[in-house]
C-alpha cells in the first residue's frame, strides 16, 4: 500500500508550516547536495561527536532534520509529512505545530542516540518528526480515511490501519537493527519509535491544552 492524499474536507486554514517545512528540507537538501560529504560530516548529527561536545554541535540537532541520504529518503518523507502534517497543523494552530513538529525530531534523534552512544555514524532525516505527525495524526482523527495506491488501484484504508502497520514494522525492524545501524548505519528505526511515541504523548499535553483553554 503506497499513501497518495487523505480527507481534508475538515481542514479550516491554510497549512503554511506544514509547506514552509516541505519547502526548507527542498532546498536544505540542494545544500547539502552542493556541499557534499563536507557538508554532511559538519552539519549531521553524529552520537559520539555531540557526546564529546555538546555545547559545540549543538546546531547538530536541528539541522540534522533538514538533511536527507538521497532522493527516496526525500521524497518519501515528504509525501507523508504533506498528507498527514496540515491536517495535524489545522487542529493545533501554526505555533504549536511548529514546537510540535521540532520536539519530536528532538526526541527522534535523543531516542537514537540512546541505542548508539559511540557511534561515529552520522545521522540524518526528518523521518523521527515526521513519526511524531503520525502519532498525532492517529490520536487526533482515528476515524480519518486514507487513499493509497495498491496495484494499479486507488482505495480507501483507514488511517489507524496505514500508520498501525508502519508502526509495527518500525518495533519489528528497530529491534533486529539496533547492533547493525548503531556501528555500520541504515534506516534509525528508533527515531522513528521515539518521534512516534513522543508525538503521542505531545498530542494529549496539546490537545488538553487547547481544550482547557476553548472551556475556560
Amino acid at each position: 500500500m503506497f499513501p497518495i492524499g487523505d480527507d481534508d474536507t475538515s481542514r479550516r486554514t491554510v497549512p503554511l508550516v506544514t509547506y514552509a517545512l516541505i519547502a526548507l528540507n527542498v532546498l536544505f537538501f540542494f545544500v547539502e547536495l552542493s556541499g557534499g560529504d563536507a557538508f554532511i560530516g559538519k552539519w549531521a548529527f553524529v552520537p559520539s561527536r555531540f557526546l564529546a561536545n555538546p555545547f559545540g554541535y549543538f546546531l547538530t540537532l536541528f539541522t540534522s532534520m533538514f538533511m536527507h541520504a538521497g532522493w527516496l529518503h526525500l521524497g518519501g518523507n515528504m509525501l507523508y509529512l504533506w498528507i498527514f502534517g496540515d491536517n495535524v497543523e489545522d487542529r493545533f494552530g501554526h505555533i504549536k505545530f511548529t514546537i510540535f513538529y521540532l520536539l519530536c525530531g528532538l526526541a527522534a534523534t535523543f531516542a537514537q542516540l540512546a541505542f548508539s552512544l559511540g557511534s561515529n555514524v552520522p545521522n540524518l532525516g526528518a523521518s523521527g518528526a515526521i513519526a511524531g505527525v503520525l502519532g498525532a495524526y492517529i490520536l487526533l482523527f482515528p476515524q480519518g480515511k486514507v487513499r493509497v495506491l495498491q496495484g494499479q488501484r486507488v482505495i480507501q484504508v483507514p488511517a489507524l490501519i496505514v500508520i498501525g502497520i508502519w508502526i509495527v514494522l518500525q518495533f519489528f525492524s528497530g529491534i533486529g537493527s539496533i547492533a547493525n545501524t548503531a556501528q555500520t548505519g541504515g534506516v534509525a528505526y528508533m527515531a522513528h519509535i521515539g518521534g512516534f511515541l513522543a508525538g503521542i504523548v505531545l498530542t494529549f499535553l496539546f490537545r488538553g491544552s487547547r481544550e482547557a483553554q476553548a472551556t475556560g
